[in-house]
């Protein structure tokens, strides 16, 4: 699923290639991709057409599209999904997962996924909770309804990390169990929680309410550098599944210590990496690096 770095590499290109544009006409090929557009894929259509894209702004692994009048353009790609900004109606027109497509006055903005877990929606904007910005390429005060109840990311500015710290060393749990959760801090998926633990050299299956405030500190700034690093690179891309709104896959993949790298040498000790089952997915360790705790949680 694309995490932070890939979710960001998207918003960036959308503030870059179709902001001032207007939506002329929409096409909702697939009524499932407008799911979350309680009032169905008409209204959505209707909802749209006419309206000017402002500006493109992210929380987490949330993106929208500012349309004035205090509502918004929310996607959230899923595990496979691409806003892809098209030169004409013909580019593009007969792909086998395009589910959304916006017309513009200049151009073309399609919503294509091929897994079908992403949803496009239009939604109001409510205050944060703050009052600060609403999230990355914003300096609004709001975030769409449903994106609400989402923590602030690692990158972003307004975020208090020393309450970040407190509340994580006050649940009873996993570090990657924290980590994971959005509503904690977000942006983290597994792929990023996986190589910041190894940085960091902590066990996914740490204590949270026995770590030292410094032990959680570089949890976090594990992460943070690990997402940092391949924001710069436009995220990680293991097949054509993910990638920015040209088309081009990100190279994070390949700057990869510990996910997806089961057997194969840690970089800083040649240890083998493990791979454990974990919360339906994986978890990849190393485990010289990062032993086990003896009274882990899961």
């Amino acid at each position: 699923m694309p995490e932070l770095p890939e979710v960001e590499t998207v918003r960036d290109g959308l503030a870059r290639h179709v902001l001032g544009r207007t939506v002329r006409g929409v096409e909702v090929r697939r009524d499932y991709s407008v799911r979350r557009h309680e009032a169905g894929p008409l209204d959505f259509a209707g909802r749209l057409t006419g309206r000017r894209l402002e500006a493109a702004v992210r929380r987490g692994k949330f993106c929208w599209l500012l349309l004035g009048d205090d509502e918004a353009l929310l996607a959230h790609l899923g595990m496979s999904g691409q806003l892809l900004v098209r030169s004409s109606a013909e580019e593009g027109a007969d792909h086998p997962h395009l589910r959304v497509r916006l017309l513009l006055d200049d151009g073309v903005l399609d919503f294509v996924d091929q897994r079908t877990f992403g949803h496009l929606s239009v939604q109001e904007l409510v205050p944060t909770p703050d009052g600060a910005p609403g999230g990355a390429g914003s300096d609004l005060a709001a975030v769409p309804e449903p994106v609400s109840h989402i923590a602030r990311d690692l990158l972003d500015p307004f975020l208090d990390e020393a309450a970040v710290l407190t509340a994580l060393r006050a649940r009873r749990t996993g570090l990657k169990r924290a980590i994971l959760d959005q509503t904690l801090v977000s942006g983290v998926g597994n792929i990023y929680a996986d190589e910041g633990l190894w940085r960091a050299q902590l066990h996914y299956a740490r204590a949270t309410d026995t770590m030292r405030r410094p032990d959680a500190q570089r949890a976090l700034s594990g992460a943070r550098d690990v997402m940092s690093e391949a924001l710069a690179q436009g995220g990680t891309s293991f097949d054509a599944l993910y990638v920015n709104v040209n088309g081009a896959s990100g190279y994070f993949d390949r700057s990869l210590a510990v996910y997806g790298q089961e057997g194969r040498p840690c970089p800083r000790c040649g240890t083998p990496v493990r791979r454990d089952e974990f919360m339906n997915r994986s978890a990849f360790t190393c485990p010289r690096c990062q032993p086990r705790p003896r009274n882990g949680r899961w």
